[in-house]
């Protein structure tokens, strides 16, 4: 049985890692997959690996969600670059999608081999419904507050949702069920939040 270990270089390592990736991930998604919606994407195929990494690594993954969320946005949407303010309260919709299955998994004891039907059950619910739910309105929502924004929120929110849920649904369960019993050998996995 592996013992609870303390954070060290690895982990912060291991965070910038993940936040290059995200920030790649994302401003792939928002520059060659555009909603038509500044800040927002059809398919943000970021998504489905922050919520990984953040099962997988814990809390470090949860930074990495909200810097990549953040760089990404400030790089690739020119009236989130004018408005860091703004972004920094927008790129919250990307740490909420990954908190929201982190606390459900750990506190509901999931194995993330997903062998059972009730570990399929919570991730279904909480690292693919709720969480985009909260993430996409918390996204809509700050985006409208650009100043001069004229976006409708509806479309933005409805657009995030169902473009979310999709890539979360195809990547996030099956990603699980195949690759978390060879990411747990790792010494970088963490079991709880921070360990």
């Amino acid at each position: 049985m592996r013992h609870a270990q303390e954070p060290t270089y690895s982990f912060v390592i291991l965070t910038l890692v993940l936040i290059l990736v995200n920030t790649a991930l994302a401003w792939i998604s928002v520059k060659f997959i555009p909603a038509g919606t500044s800040g927002a994407s059809l398919v943000y195929i970021a998504v489905a690996f922050m919520i990984l990494f953040t099962l997988w690594f814990g809390a470090y993954g949860a930074i990495a969600a909200y810097a990549g969320t953040l760089l990404a946005g400030v790089l690739g949407t020119a009236s989130l670059l004018i408005h860091p303010e703004i972004a920094a309260i927008w790129a919250v919709a990307g740490l909420l999608q990954v908190l929201i299955p982190l606390a459900a998994t750990r506190l509901l004891d999931v194995d993330l081999t997903m062998q059972k039907m009730r570990d399929w059950t919570i991730i279904l619910l909480f690292g693919v419904l709720i969480n985009n739910l909260v993430g996409a309105s918390w996204g809509a929502f700050t985006l409208s507050l650009l100043p001069g924004s004229t976006m409708n929120i509806t479309g933005a929110f409805s657009t995030w949702l169902v473009g979310n849920i999709v890539v979360t649904i195809l990547i996030v369960p099956l990603a699980l069920r195949f690759l978390s019993e060879k990411v747990k050998k790792s010494k970088l996995f963490v079991r709880k939040y921070w360990d």
